[in-house]
């Protein structure tokens, strides 16, 4: 499995790119929102990647960050959502975008992404709506500016790499509890309405791990009706 290609950016299509890795060209597949935020060629450029593998075919899918090659790959688990669908939808949404519409039963949201109708959108937040908060609570634990950013990640030769910090001690689900409000203050809610969900939520399970969590305070926050 390839995993993540860094090289030198060898030219740029419509939906595609080239990466030169010490003269071997690697064809990578990109989302239009990945493809915008590219280098120029001849620059040093960095994607996680995705090897799909057919019988008559092998692709590359490339992707910012591991986050959004999740997102990519959970998508693709949906009926009809293949690799190019599953680009795509992150496209046009982002994993944000994704992670929201989901969230919020949003079928229209995804009409936005090209080649997308009405069922397979509806299929993929019926399908995705108790696997996303996994992914939703990955966001959480991810730095924002890491999460937000399409910027494409660039290696830099022998760099010291900074040692991360311990975490600090916490008593109970503290950490799920923080970890589940930065991912719903992610997807949009405000501070105070995703802190007494959380609240609420955590009290009713106590032992809830952040994708539990995060699934009961979306309960809580759905519109009533």
């Amino acid at each position: 499995m390839i995993g993540k290609i860094s090289g030198i950016l060898d030219y740029r299509a419509d939906d595609h790119v080239l990466i030169d890795v010490r003269g071997v060209g690697y064809l990578v597949f990109c989302s239009d929102r990945t493809l915008a935020r590219m280098p120029g060629v001849g620059e040093a450029v960095s994607l996680y990647t995705d090897l799909v593998v057919r019988e008559d075919l092998l692709q590359l899918y490339g992707f910012p960050t591991v986050l959004e090659k999740e997102w990519h790959r959970m998508l693709m688990t949906v009926q009809g959502v293949g690799a190019k669908v599953s680009l795509a939808i992150l496209g046009a949404l982002g994993t944000e975008g994704v992670a929201r519409a989901i969230a919020l039963g949003d079928v229209a949201a995804f009409r936005a992404a090209k080649g997308i109708g009405p069922k397979t959108a509806q299929r993929v937040v019926i399908e995705l709506k108790d696997k996303a908060p996994s992914l939703m609570a990955m966001a959480g634990r991810v730095p924002a500016e890491a999460v937000a950013s399409v910027e494409v990640i660039e290696p830099v030769a022998d760099a010291p790499r900074p040692k991360p910090a311990a975490p600090a001690p916490v008593r109970g689900n503290a950490a799920a509890q923080a970890e589940a409000l930065s991912a719903l203050s992610n997807l949009g809610y405000a501070p105070g309405e995703a802190a007494s969900a959380v609240a609420e939520a955590a009290g009713g399970d106590p032992e809830a791990d952040t994708s539990a969590l995060i699934r009961l305070s979306l309960k809580l926050l759905a519109p009533k009706g």
